[in-house]
């Protein structure tokens, strides 16, 4: 948490208040949310004067693209934010009082503020400059596989990623350098939909399977966004409200309350370390294709 729809409802969010206007300074509450530049004055004298002419998200990065406010919108480099398990990114008033855990705030005109707060600390911020390649300073984006959404996410790329894999698929939909932004939350959905166990080894499955799983997964992403994401504990979009999604969810977080097509109870288990919910009755071994 937070997840690609999460993240793609922050992003958002920041698209309808934060563009065309100037940094007009701010603080670095905690350094170590700052993983680049690693000077704080170097951060701020890149940043201030600078504004945001739009934001973009890839996987569970955030990235705002940058410029002058000149004539020539000369580009002045990027702000990328990661919020890895617990990080928000708030926008109030700057008399608001702080949240406890709050790292770094951007200040901008009337008074307004872009605040970053993170109870784990595990987020980050970078500014990369102009003349660098986005993913030589946020390293992270080299790992990532494709979107999603995108054309690259096909029923021909999974079954060629899958084919030699023993490992259990819910494992495997976690692993970003196979999908971009997918985590366990809509892992669960998308198996429970697909009618797939999550223990069920990858290169086992069917070209069938694959269609319905690759279908469900865009599925259950599009839903959740549409409902603002889903908030369990942390995650809350830049006005601060909650996601709506959680409340419908088919199988996360519901263990042991009735799955909602056969009323068999939902199981939990752990797979490499994180957690599967699962309907073993609709998800049982009788539902591959």
């Amino acid at each position: 948490m937070p997840e690609l729809p999460e993240v793609e409802t922050v992003r958002q969010g920041l698209n309808q208040v934060t563009l065309n206007q100037a940094v007009m300074g701010g603080e670095v509450l905690l350094n170590r949310t700052l993983a680049y530049p690693f000077s704080v004055d170097e951060f701020w004298q890149n940043l201030t004067g600078m504004a945001i002419a739009q934001w973009h998200r890839r996987g569970k990065y955030l990235l705002a693209e940058l410029v002058k406010l000149d004539p020539e919108n000369t580009p002045g480099g990027w702000l990328g934010v990661h919020l890895r398990m617990t990080g928000q990114l708030l926008w109030v008033d700057q008399e608001d009082p702080l949240q406890k855990h709050t790292r770094i705030r951007l200040f901008f005109a009337k008074n307004r503020e872009l605040r970053f707060v993170d109870q784990r600390t595990f987020g980050q911020m970078w500014w990369v400059p102009p003349d660098q390649k986005i993913s030589n300073i946020i390293t992270g984006l080299n790992n990532l596989g494709p979107e999603p959404f995108a054309a690259e996410f096909s029923v021909d790329y999974l079954q060629d990623q899958f084919k030699k894999r023993q490992r259990p698929i819910k494992s495997a939909l976690l692993d970003q350098k196979l999908v971009a932004g997918v985590g366990n939350i809509y892992a669960d959905e998308a198996l429970f939909l697909s009618g797939i166990s999550p223990t069920t080894p990858c290169t086992s499955l069917t070209r069938p399977q694959l269609e319905a799983l690759r279908s469900h997964i865009i599925q259950v992403l599009e839903k959740s966004i549409q409902a603002g994401g889903t908030t369990i504990r942390n995650f809350l979009n830049v006005q601060g409200i909650n996601g709506n999604y959680g409340g419908t969810a088919w199988v996360y977080n519901r263990t042991g309350e009735p799955c909602r097509i056969c009323e068999t109870p939902i199981e939990r288990l752990k797979l490499a370390g994180r957690s599967a919910h699962f309907c073993p009755q609709c998800q049982g071994e009788g539902n591959r294709e």
